[in-house]
Parts: C-alpha cells; sequence; structure tokens
C-alpha cells in the first residue's frame, strides 16, 4: 500500500468517526427531546430500555444487529482514553436476568420513597455495571437516569443534562465508579459525586437562562424562556460564532430547508434571535 492509500485510508477513516460522533449526538438530542413520549404510563419496561439503547445507536455502530439488543459478546468497562480496565462486567448469559431485576427494582414501592437523584444514582451505577450492551452504555444509562428524574419532576427536557459534567473530567467520573467497593456495593461516594453532577448541571441551566432573558422578558408574566434542546443549540452557536444562518442550521440538525426556517421562527417568536440582512445575506443574532 503506498503512503498516499494510507493517507486517503487515515482520512476516510476520520470523516466516518467525524460522521458517527455527529451522528450520535443528533440520536442523543432526539431521544432527551422525545423523552416525555419514551414509554407508556409511568413504569420503565425492559422493553423500553432497548428501545432506548436503538435510539441513541441508529446509525453509529460497527455491527447494526447490535443496535436494540443485549451483548452476545464479553466486553470489559475501560477508560476510552487510556485503555485501562477498571470493571469485568457479568457474563452475557446473565445480562437479561440482571436487567429484568434492575427494572423490577426501577418501579418498585421502595425506588419510589427515596429521592428521585438517589435513585436515577443508584440506577446509573448498576447499569453501567451490569454493561448490557456491545456499545453505547453510557448515553443509554445517562438517558435512563434522565428519564426517571423526569418521570420524577425533573424538567430534563429543557437542557437539563449531566453530559457536560461527565465529560469535563473523565477520570473523576471513572475514579467514582471506581470507587464502589464489589463486595459491599456501598454507593456513597459514587452516590455524592452524581448528586455533585445533579446540582452543577441544574445551576448551568440556570445560568444559561438569566442569561438568555432580556429585562422585559424576565419581568414579563410568562417568566424567563423555557428553550428547547434545538433551541438551545442554536443560542449556543450564536454565542460562539455571533450569528447563525438557515444553512448553519440546516447543516447543525440535517434537517430541511423548511425544517430549518421553522427552528429559526420559533426562536423568533420568543424574541431570543432576530433577523439581520436581507435576502442571500439574511442572518440572525440575539436579540
Amino acid at each position: 500500500m503506498s503512503l498516499e492509500q494510507v493517507s486517503d485510508l487515515a482520512q476516510g477513516r476520520e470523516v466516518a468517526a467525524t460522521r458517527k460522533d455527529k451522528q450520535e449526538v443528533l440520536n442523543y438530542l432526539n431521544v432527551l427531546e422525545n423523552i416525555g413520549k419514551l414509554i407508556k404510563g409511568n413504569s420503565i419496561l425492559e422493553k423500553d430500555i432497548l428501545n432506548i439503547h436503538r435510539m441513541v445507536t441508529k446509525d453509529t455502530l460497527d455491527g447494526p444487529d447490535d443496535c436494540g439488543v443485549y451483548r452476545d459478546r464479553y466486553v470489559v468497562v475501560a477508560n476510552r482514553f487510556t485503555g485501562e480496565i477498571f470493571f469485568r462486567p457479568p457474563q452475557n448469559e446473565d445480562v437479561p436476568g440482571l436487567i429484568k431485576d434492575l427494572v423490577k427494582w426501577i418501579n418498585s414501592e421502595g425506588s419510589k420513597e427515596l429521592d428521585p437523584v438517589i435513585e436515577a444514582g443508584i440506577t446509573h451505577y448498576e447499569f453501567v455495571r451490569i454493561h448490557p450492551f456491545i456499545d453505547g452504555n453510557g448515553r443509554t444509562t445517562r438517558v435512563l437516569a434522565a428519564l426517571i428524574l423526569y418521570l420524577r419532576g425533573f424538567d430534563t427536557k429543557q437542557f437539563f443534562c449531566l453530559d457536560d459534567y461527565y465529560n469535563s473530567d473523565r477520570p473523576a467520573y471513572y475514579k467514582a465508579l471506581r470507587s464502589v467497593e464489589q463486595e459491599t456495593l456501598d454507593l456513597t461516594n459514587w452516590l455524592e459525586y452524581f448528586v455533585e453532577g445533579v446540582n452543577v448541571s441544574i445551576e448551568a441551566v440556570k445560568e444559561r437562562t438569566i442569561k438568555l432573558s432580556s429585562d422585559r422578558l424576565r419581568k414579563a408574566k410568562r417568566g424567563q424562556i423555557a428553550l428547547t434542546q434545538r433551541q438551545m443549540m442554536i443560542v449556543e452557536f450564536i454565542n460562539q460564532n455571533e450569528k447563525i444562518t438557515n444553512r448553519n442550521v440546516r447543516e447543525m440538525f440535517k434537517i430541511s430547508d423548511r425544517a430549518a426556517l421553522k427552528e429559526i421562527r420559533k426562536s423568533m417568536d420568543l424574541k431570543v434571535i432576530k433577523s439581520e440582512g436581507k435576502g442571500r445575506s439574511l442572518y440572525y443574532v440575539l436579540a
């Protein structure tokens, strides 16, 4: 293989990785936006978990058959950056039974007597411990934790997300997971970390909301603006680039020109953004 072919292959893999990363973000965004529609009623079922995994891993797995099904090959939990193995999950054949037990606990009266954040934190850890899928376990468990909080009264649809907290210090995340002694299953350190993550995430949402609300809107009877995931991403794009165009919105969400214009108009109706320029030079800035 020539150097030119090696270069082309490397570039191809880089493009594929970039597309995969973008698809993962879009999948995750779509699930969070529709978190209230993920289940019927107030009980989380095993089929719901499989469906969540199917949604967050759509068009991102090397093996499409692994999407929405339990692992049939053994995997380990490791630091994706260093490769260090810090946990070996249960055997493949044990996964279905363990998930059924977890689902039973989630829907039990005992779990509902706990603080919602504690319930979500315990569920998060146990799901990671079981590690039921070949890939996408992290995204699935974060959605599951967010779903539990949503069902217990947290408005997780309004850009409440723990990902920023986890991603800001991955070593701390792994350290918290590793702090659980497997013989005693003492979750104290992990739950302290998880609770702090919820607190930091809520404060971040509060700061963003206040930043985005003008004095006039804050004084209005409807109070502060509640933005959707996409609206918040549009605003953050403008914060970073000073403006946004219809084309930027199309590419960001992989939607049609008409759908992009609809998203823009929603933000304009809330008076969060405003238009400037005309024709092909039309763009949008924060109001």
